[in-house]
């Protein structure tokens, strides 16, 4: 008997029927004898749909974008300092928090119908108080008297994941998957036992089971690779709760709102990493190309290449340079965001004098395959054995990076799904090959 807090993505609070569906879930953990808080999302389509009111009144400034952007932690303006942008900023998040406001509400009257006493809490109630980074707040801290109050008179407390309060009293949004991230920051606040994650899928797989039929569904995975799988591409959690999560040591459960088969743990240390060295492979079709020919290899022109992008608040990812034989020149290749893709051409294009590159190529054809395991650590080989197993399909490498537990590879995005199968199969991954566990039977 413990504490437990239980998010419910937007799939699983979807309609009404679905709501019911994951408040029996939560009488069930009541009535194991648990506290339990709730964390929601907005119903499936919602926050879309409210992005897209407030993009017709603001379109330049309000962004529905998936990707983590810089966050500005500045103090919080005062009403007396804000300016125009800021206030539109903060007006659009204060429509596009409503959804959760709304999900929350309604799960706490489905709790009630069923016996089970509740209270709907929002963010600024609690409060849980953020930067002013409107869009993409960060968590300052949580306040959580109020709350551990609530529970001990034997409510369940139903909060509205993925919003905040400045602390001059303005709501915030915590970005694209925020509910995930107000889940695990409560779970670390309050100490809870477990942090369970309801979606629609049942899991963590080696791969997107929608494109390798034999994907194999994992019993638990670390923090580490569930932070490179969420980072490189895959939509299971969010990148910046994960963080939290092994900051914090929160343990979470990956599990289906849709059915009552296990999920996947993600822990601080797996039990079985010396029996797979490779635990899944992602992918992201969200990476554009660039290319910089015959750029002057002077000391200092990278910082002038991406310095413009940074400042244009553009992220790049995968960076590789080669200098021309009388190492008095260079290619420069990069990743961006495709949405970015246009602003970074347009920034580069300008400096183009500046740099005096002989000129710019970009490609948005092309999709970014990795692969992850913590086994990598004390395995070698691993970076071969995908190369040479691409090779054999054709397919060609056009950048490459890595960390300690990741490869990552850029390819032509019409071979994804070829690339996908081909690796699966050569790490040894396939579902007749290994159990949920992680250990191979055959």
């Amino acid at each position: 008997m413990g504490l437990i807090v239980q998010k419910f993505g937007g799939t699983s609070v979807a309609n009404i029927d679905c709501i019911r569906r994951a408040a029996g879930r939560v009488q069930a953990a009541v009535a194991d004898g648990h506290q339990v808080v709730v964390v929601v999302s907005a119903m499936a389509g919602a926050t879309n749909q409210l992005l897209a009111w407030c993009q017709d009144l603001t379109p330049p400034v309000i962004q529905a974008d998936s990707r983590d952007t810089p966050t500005n932690t500045a103090s919080p303006l005062s009403p007396i300092e804000a300016d125009t942008d800021t206030d539109t900023d903060a007006n659009a998040d204060a429509v596009v928090a409503s959804g959760e406001q709304i999900t929350c509400g309604l799960m706490a009257l489905a709790l009630q119908q069923l016996g089970v006493p509740a209270r709907s809490w929002q963010g600024w109630q609690l409060p849980i108080i953020t930067t002013d980074s409107f869009s993409k707040a960060k968590i300052v801290t949580i306040q959580t008297d109020a709350l551990l109050q609530d529970l001990a008179a034997g409510r369940v407390a139903v909060i509205a994941g993925f919003q905040g309060v400045t602390p001059n009293g303005r709501i915030t949004t915590l970005g694209r998957g925020g509910s995930d991230l107000s889940a695990v920051a409560l779970a670390a606040a309050l100490h809870a036992d477990r942090c369970d994650i309801y979606t629609d899928v049942d899991g963590v797989y080696t791969v997107d089971p929608r494109i390798v039929a034999r994907a194999s569904k994992l019993a638990e995975v670390t923090y580490e690779e569930m932070l490179e799988m969420a980072s490189a591409g895959a939509k299971v959690l969010q990148t910046r709760s994960v963080a939290v999560a092994m900051k914090c040591d929160v343990l979470l459960q990956v599990l289906s709102s849709f059915t009552d088969s296990p999920g996947t743990f993600v822990v601080k240390d797996k039990n079985l990493m010396e029996h797979q060295v490779v635990t899944g492979l992602t992918y992201t079709r969200d990476e554009a190309k660039v290319t910089l020919f015959n750029v002057p290899d002077t000391p200092g022109i990278a910082a002038n290449i991406f310095g413009p992008l940074a400042a244009a608040q553009i992220n790049v990812d995968m960076i590789v340079q080669s200098v021309s034989p009388n190492g008095k020149s260079t290619d420069m290749t990069f990743t961006v965001a495709k949405s970015d893709l246009a602003r970074s051409v347009t920034a580069l294009q300008a400096i183009q004098g500046q740099i005096g590159f002989e000129k710019l190529w970009s490609d948005a054809e092309v999709v970014k395959v990795s692969v992850i395991g913590v086994g990598m650590r004390s395995h070698a080989g691993v970076a071969a054995t995908m190369f040479a197993a691409l090779a054999d399909k054709g397919i060609n490498i056009q950048v490459i990076s890595t960390s300690e537990i990741k490869i990552s590879v850029l390819i032509a995005e019409a071979y994804l799904e070829l690339a996908l199968r081909t690796l699966h199969t050569a790490y040894g991954l396939d579902a007749d090959e290994i159990d949920v566990t992680g250990d191979k039977i055959g």
